[in-house]
This record gives C-alpha cells, sequence and structure tokens, in this order.
C-alpha cells in the first residue's frame, strides 16, 4: 500500500500460500535478475493508461511563518551547523516528483507507470516526500527540508490514477503493489536497483507492500533488491506501513516480537538491510496509525504534515488533500520515512566514510526512546539530527552481545582476609614487651645495691 492511505489510498497485495509460523526474512541474491534486466530500461510492464484524475494537494489556512511542527522538533537550524546534505543523492521512490522551484537540485530517473522521465507526480505523493527531503528554505515561510542541498533523484514506479490497458476490471493480478493503481513489486526491485546505479547515497521507500501472516510475500526481488543497494553502501530507509480499515494491512501487529506478527509489510520488514521508520504523533506518543513489528527502527513525525505543492506549476507549500469525503491532513508513516531520509543525508554528509550500516546504527543510537529500549511501535525513539551529527559513540552499541548466552558464575565470595599483618602486629608487641620486662628486672638490682650514689641522697642517714 502507500503508507499515505489515508491520505491517497490503499495500494496493497496478498497472495495465497501455505500458513506458517513468521520468521525473519531471507534473501536469496540470485532472486535479483529479473529486477537487474529492468532497472536499466525504466517502463511499464505492459502499456497503461491514467483512469482517475489527479489528486489534489492543498494549503488549508496560509503558509506558516514558523517551521512546521514535524520540523521543527528536529532542531534543524542546530543541525545545519554541521551539514546540510551536500553532495548527497537521495533517491525518491515513489509516485514521481513534479518540478518545484524549491527543489533546484532534482534529477529524473524513469518511469515504469508511464512514460514521463519520472518527473510527474499525478498522485501529490513523491513530491511532498521529496520536499520532506530536500525542499530549500523561503523567506516566504517556515518550510524547509532536512537536507536542503541534497539532490533528489526521482524515480515514479507507483501511481493510483493508472492501470494497464488490458485490465478493465481496474484491479491487477496478484503480485501488484496497488489494487487501484499500476505498480508491482517486481517493479519496485527494479527501480532499487536503478537508484543505486545512478549513485544514490540514500533511497527513500515511501510504499508498503502488505501481505498476512501465513501467505506468501512474493517479495523475493525486492529483498534481493535492498540487499543489492545495502551491499552497495546506500542506506535505504522505508516506511513502515499504515493501518487501515480493510485490506491486508487491516490487522495490527500485538508488538510482541515475531510471535506477533499477523501482517507483513515489505520492503519495511528486511530490517537487516532497511532503516523501517514508523509515526508519532507532534506531542511525541506513537501514532495507532503505525503498523508495529520488529522491524522498526527509529520514528519521526507523521501527522500534521506540511510540503511542496505537487501540483504541474506548484510554487507554493501543501498540508492538505481534497478527498471524496472532503479535506483531509497529510499524515502517516510514508511521511515519517523522509524525515529519516533526510537525516541519512546529513549524516552521510558530515562523515563520509561511515557505511551504511554505520549510518543507520548511528541514527538509531541517537534517537530518543519514550521508554527504556526499543518496542515495535517507534523502533529505538524518535529522531535527533544534532546528536546524530555530534555524538561521540563507543565502538559498539552498549547493547552489543547481550544476546550471547554466557555461563552464569558462581555466586560471589570474598577471599579470606589476610592475617600475616595481625600476626606481625601481635609477635611485635609480644617482644617489646617481653625486651621491657627483662629491663626492668635488670633494674632492680641496682637501684638497691649499697654505697651507691642514692644511698647518699637519704636525709634520714
Amino acid at each position: 500500500m502507500l503508507c499515505a492511505a489515508t491520505v491517497l489510498g490503499s495500494a496493497v497485495f496478498a497472495v495465497p500460500g501455505p500458513a506458517n509460523a513468521v520468521q525473519p526474512p531471507t534473501v536469496d541474491p540470485r532472486a535479483l535478475g529479473a529486477a537487474q534486466a529492468l532497472s536499466g530500461h525504466p517502463a511499464p510492464l505492459e502499456p497503461t493508461e491514467q483512469r482517475e484524475v489527479c489528486a489534489t494537494p492543498m494549503l488549508s489556512g496560509t503558509a506558516p511563518a514558523d517551521a512546521p511542527i514535524a520540523q521543527r522538533v528536529l532542531n534543524l537550524p542546530a543541525a545545519w551547523q554541521f551539514s546540510e546534505g551536500a553532495g548527497q543523492k537521495v533517491a525518491v521512490v515513489d509516485t514521481g516528483v513534479n518540478r518545484h522551484p524549491r527543489l533546484p537540485n532534482l534529477q529524473a530517473g524513469g518511469d515504469y507507470v508511464s512514460n514521463s522521465d519520472g518527473t510527474t507526480d499525478c498522485d501529490g505523493h513523491g513530491t511532498i516526500v521529496a520536499g520532506i527531503i530536500a525542499g530549500q528554505p523561503s523567506a516566504n515561510d517556515g518550510f524547509s527540508g532536512v537536507a536542503p542541498q541534497a539532490q533528489i533523484l526521482s524515480i515514479r514506479q507507483l501511481s493510483l490514477a493508472f492501470a494497464a490497458k488490458n485490465n478493465r476490471s481496474g484491479g491487477q493480478s496478484p503480485g501488484a503493489i496497488s489494487d487501484s493503481g499500476y505498480g508491482n513489486v517486481l517493479t519496485l526491485s527494479a527501480a532499487v536497483v536503478r537508484a543505486t546505479d545512478m549513485g544514490a547515497t540514500v533511497i527513500n521507500i515511501s510504499e508498503v507492500a502488505c501481505t498476512g501472516a501465513g501467505y506468501d510475500t512474493a517479495d523475493g526481488s525486492l529483498g534481493a533488491a535492498v540487499q543489492y543497494a545495502y551491499n552497495h553502501n546506500v542506506v535505504v530507509v522505508a516506511a513502515a506501513g499504515n493501518m487501515q480499515s480493510d485490506g491486508p494491512c487491516k490487522t495490527q501487529n500485538s508488538g510482541s516480537g515475531w510471535d506477533g506478527v499477523q501482517t507483513i509489510p515489505s520492503p519495511a520488514w528486511f530490517d537487516k538491510y532497511v532503516l523501517s521508520v514508523g509515526s508519532v504523533d507532534p506531542n511525541g506518543s506513537p501514532s495507532e496509525l503505525t503498523l508495529r513489528g520488529p522491524w522498526i527502527g527509529a520514528a519521526a513525525v507523521g501527522r500534521e504534515i506540511v510540503s511542496l505543492d505537487s501540483k504541474t506549476g506548484g510554487t507554493g507549500l501543501v498540508n492538505a488533500v481534497q478527498g471524496n469525503d472532503g479535506i483531509r491532513p497529510i499524515e502517516g508513516t510514508s511521511f515519517a520515512a523522509p524525515y529519516v531520509s533526510g537525516l541519512a543525508a546529513l549524516v552521510r554528509s558530515r562523515f563520509p566514510k561511515l557505511t551504511a550500516g554505520e549510518v543507520i546504527d548511528r541514527i538509531e543510537r541517537t534517537a530518543h526512546h519514550p521508554g527504556a529500549t526499543r518496542d515495535d511501535s517507534v523502533g529505538y525513539g524518535m529522531i535527533d539530527p544534532v546528536a546524530a551529527l555530534t555524538a561521540v559513540l563507543p565502538d559498539r552499541p552498549v547493547s552489543a552481545g547481550a544476546d550471547v548466552p554466557r555461563a552464569i558464575p558462581t555466586p560471589y565470595s570474598p577471599p579470606p582476609a589476610d592475617t600475616r599483618p595481625r600476626k606481625y602486629a601481635t609477635i611485635g608487641s609480644i617482644a617489646c614487651l617481653s625486651v621491657l620486662g627483662i629491663g626492668i628486672a635488670l633494674a632492680i638490682p641496682l637501684r638497691r645495691r649499697p654505697g651507691t650514689a642514692a644511698d647518699t641522697l637519704d636525709p634520714d642517714r
């Protein structure tokens, strides 16, 4: 599904299969072949056509004079003293990114939905994501992206407004990401490989394909693609996914690790190669909309979102979308993820020698958790850009190795006390007393001998 399901609708898939207990995913690198074959020539797998009118994001009220809350809590002006993301290329694999004057460093990466170059956004999603990552500040309002000096690489991979021409029902066959639009796991995999090969240092994926536990995830190529990116030193950031009232994303995971998994979001669950992002509310509480899971690594604010206008020729900001049921706010893990992608660009710019894994580790270890440790709602907690850019971290997390079995030591018994000083003192005292006693004994006869000087002093003599 598109993670902004409350804004843009559902985009999910589920493929029936045998029921099995959910285990952490494994990756077969051989599954990468088909994605690599498509990556060099981005195009839809079949003829497509636009079936729906384009989305109409809008600005409800006036442009904010101050920084929006989701941006303000990150204290970006302090972070920018250390990095603004210069030299980083962040790929937005999404619904496309419209050109906007506050995204001057936009690079076209191709289109797997239609025949554009990737810089067309009919869904009003990818442009909002890109603005959060790298939108440049303006004197006219308080909005800015997290990494305003970073470059955006746009690859359109999904659209709810398009469908295959030969599919008049509007739905897709199993393996499709969207049940009402166009885009599938294979083209998403190809887009990840293409972004990697085009020099992206960070890839943002604000899409999720949900599968119920006990069903075949059919995401082997996607797992191989994010592993390919990771092995090529690219930080992949993925939205954790949103809860839905219906469809494969409707069942919440229990929040008790892998044993509690009922719904699998891909690529978010490939946490060995992906930094998966949950949403928190502006007050810091975990958002109920986040699909929880043991794969979540960190969180950012995913509500009350403000970003760049995605309409063709748009130059301003948006914070809402006009739907069939009225005006709705922009919210979801789709828009929490780009805050983390922007931070990854800041960290990579400041610490260019860090590997992708080390960047993810730094972001997680400097996050602020409302409790004592990580959980399945927000991972290690709310990101902290200033800490991620300045903290001096130990070589290994303090919890490293905590899961390795070790022999339990026997109860501590203090060593026996050393009695030698006491013995020496006792012997010394006895010796001194003996010498003193002998001296007294020898002095007594001398004092009583007649005719000594002492006797002549007696006045009675």
